[in-house]
C-alpha cells in the first residue's frame, strides 16, 4: 500500500497493527509519515515538546524485522503513540512543561512508558502539557500553549493538552496523558476524542512526575473506544516499584466493545445538571441518555448531596501534596539552578522564583498555607473529611445503579485568553472531573456531538472501583450508537 494513500489522521490501533502485520505497510514508514504530519502542522498546534526520533525508528526497525520473520506481533506493534511530558522516558528530555526541568534528561522509563514499548508502541516524543499538570488550559507550560486543532483560536483543554490535541489532530494514533482532577477527561471532550480515566491504582504511577500523590492517575488518550480499552490491557496491573498500585488483576477490556448493555442501570445525578452547564451541552447529553433508555437500560435518578465541595476540597487536597511534591525542586540536585546565588538560601529562593511559572507558585502557596501551623485542621484535615463524605455518596449511589453519566465540562473549548486572568473560573472548568479523582473511581470522556459552532461536546461516564469493564462497555455502546 503505498502510504501517501492511508489517511493516518483516522487510524486506530487495530487497523495500524493489521497493516504492520501483514506488511502493507512498514511500522518504519508508519513513523515516518507521522512525523511528516508533526513537521507539516505542529508548527501551528504545538503540541509536541520533545521529538525521539531515533528512539522510534529504532523501535520501528525492530518491529519490521519480527513482521518479516513473519512472528506473531505484540498488541501494539508498530502503532505511533505520543507520551505526556510528565512521565519518564529514559535518555530523553522530560521537562513536565517547566523551565525548571528545561535539560533534564530521564534515567528511567516509567513503567506506563516501558510496558506500552514491550507492547511494540513506537514513542514518537514528549507532548507538551500544563506546568508540572497544573492547569486547564494547556496555557501554562512555560514553553508554548497547545492550540485545539478543531479551533486554533481555542485552547485544547489541560494538562493534558498536548495528548489530547495530537491525537485529534492525526500526530499519533494515541497518547499517554496523566489525569489529577480531569486533565485527561476534559482535553478529550474539548478535543473530540476519547479519554480514560482508570481506578486510582489501576495503572502504575512509577516515573510519573508527581503532582498530587492520591489523586495522580496514568490513562490513554485515542480516538475511538476500543483504543482506549486495548492501552489500557497494556498498561494496567500491579508494579512492585508503586505500593499504590493495585494487585486486582487486569482483564481484556476490548473484549466489553460490543456487549449488550441491556439491563444495565445508569445513576444521573442531579447536581451535575444544574445551573451554569452549557445548554447544548445539556441537550447533547439528554439525546445520549434517550439511547440509552432505548438500548434497554434503566434511567435512575440519583443524588450526590456533596458535590458543591468538590472543588473547594480538592483544590486544598491538590495544592497541599503539591506543596510538598515540588519542595524537591531546589536548584540542587536535577533542576536549572538560578547563577545569581550568594548564598543557600539565596540559591533556594531564586532558583525556585525563576524556575516555576506563576500558575504552579500559586497552587505551591495555597498549598504551604493549608498545611502550616493553625491552619492544617482547618483546611487540609477538613477538606479530607468531607473527601469521605464525597466517597460515601458514590457508594451509596453505585448500590443501585452500575455506571453514572454527566457531563464532562460546563462549556465547549474556550478561547486563547479568556481564562488566564481569572484563576477561580479557569479552576472551575474542572467542577464535572475533580470529583472522580477525590474518590478514585475510573472514568471515561467519549465524544456526543458538536455545537452550532462546530467544537466538540463530551459525556462523561463514572463507574465503580476497578470497574472499568462496565465503564468501557456502555462508552462503547454510545459511540456505535452515534456512528
Amino acid at each position: 500500500m503505498n502510504i501517501d494513500a492511508l489517511n493516518i489522521g483516522a487510524l486506530t490501533i487495530d487497523a495500524a497493527r493489521s497493516l504492520v502485520q501483514s506488511r502493507e505497510v512498514s511500522a518504519q514508514a508508519l513513523t515516518e509519515a507521522h512525523y511528516a504530519q508533526i513537521a507539516e502542522r505542529d508548527g501551528t498546534i504545538g503540541s509536541f515538546l520533545t521529538l525521539t526520533k531515533e528512539r522510534a525508528l529504532k523501535q520501528a526497525e525492530r518491529i519490521d524485522r519480527l513482521a518479516e520473520k513473519g512472528d506473531p506481533l505484540p498488541p501494539l506493534a508498530g502503532v505511533p503513540v505520543g507520551i505526556k511530558d510528565v512521565l519518564m522516558t529514559r535518555g530523553e528530555r522530560t521537562t513536565a512543561g517547566s523551565r525548571f526541568l528545561e535539560k533534564f534528561i530521564a534515567p528511567y522509563d516509567a513503567t506506563a512508558v516501558e510496558r506500552l514499548e514491550t507492547a511494540g508502541a513506537v514513542c514518537l516524543g514528549k507532548l507538551n502539557c500544563d506546568e508540572f499538570a497544573m492547569g486547564s488550559s494547556n496555557e501554562n507550560s512555560a514553553f508554548h500553549p497547545v492550540r485545539n486543532p478543531r479551533d486554533i483560536t481555542r485552547v485544547p483543554g489541560g494538562s493534558s493538552g498536548g495528548s489530547a490535541a495530537a491525537v485529534a489532530a492525526g500526530f499519533a494514533v494515541a497518547t499517554l496523558g496523566s489525569d489529577t482532577g480531569g486533565s485527561i477527561r476534559q482535553p478529550a471532550a474539548f478535543c473530540g476524542v476519547v479519554g480514560l480515566l482508570p481506578t486510582y491504582g489501576r495503572v502504575s504511577r512509577y516515573g510519573l512526575i508527581a503532582f498530587a500523590s492520591s489523586l495522580d492517575h496514568v490513562g490513554p488518550l485515542t480516538r475511538t473506544v476500543k483504543d482506549s480499552a486495548t492501552l489500557l490491557e497494556v498498561i494496567a496491573g500491579r508494579d512492585p516499584m508503586d505500593s499504590t498500585s493495585a494487585d486486582v488483576p487486569a482483564i481484556k477490556y476490548s473484549a466489553e466493545c460490543g456487549r449488550d448493555i441491556k439491563g444495565l442501570r445508569i445513576g444521573i445525578p442531579k447536581e451535575y445538571f444544574a445551573e451554569g452547564l452549557d445548554p447544548e451541552i445539556r441537550e447533547a447529553i439528554e439525546r445520549r441518555i434517550d439511547g440509552l433508555r432505548k438500548a434497554g437500560c434503566e434511567i435512575v435518578n440519583v443524588s450526590l448531596p456533596h458535590t458543591e465541595y468538590a472543588i473547594p476540597v480538592y483544590y486544598i487536597v491538590a495544592t497541599a501534596e503539591a506543596s510538598a511534591n515540588l519542595a524537591r525542586f531546589d536548584g540542587v540536585r536535577y533542576t536549572t539552578r538560578s547563577p545569581q546565588t550568594k548564598t543557600l538560601a539565596d540559591m533556594y529562593r531564586k532558583s525556585r522564583d525563576e524556575g516555576f511559572g506563576a500558575e504552579v507558585k500559586r497552587r505551591i502557596l495555597l498549598g504551604t498555607y493549608a498545611l502550616s501551623a493553625g491552619y492544617y485542621d482547618a483546611y487540609y484535615l477538613k477538606a479530607q473529611q468531607v473527601r469521605t463524605l464525597l466517597t460515601r455518596d458514590f457508594q451509596n449511589a453505585f448500590t443501585s445503579v452500575d455506571a453514572v453519566v454527566t457531563p464532562v465540562t460546563p462549556t465547549p473549548a474556550f478561547r486563547l485568553g479568556e481564562k488566564t486572568g481569572d484563576p477561580m473560573e479557569m479552576y472551575l472548568s474542572d467542577i464535572y472531573t475533580v470529583t472522580a479523582n477525590l474518590v478514585g473511581v475510573p472514568g471515561i470522556s467519549i465524544p456526543c456531538g458538536k455545537n452550532r459552532e462546530g467544537l466538540p461536546l463530551g459525556i462523561q461516564i463514572l463507574g465503580k472501583l476497578f470497574d472499568e469493564a462496565t465503564v468501557i462497555r456502555l462508552a462503547d455502546a454510545m459511540e456505535q450508537e452515534q456512528q
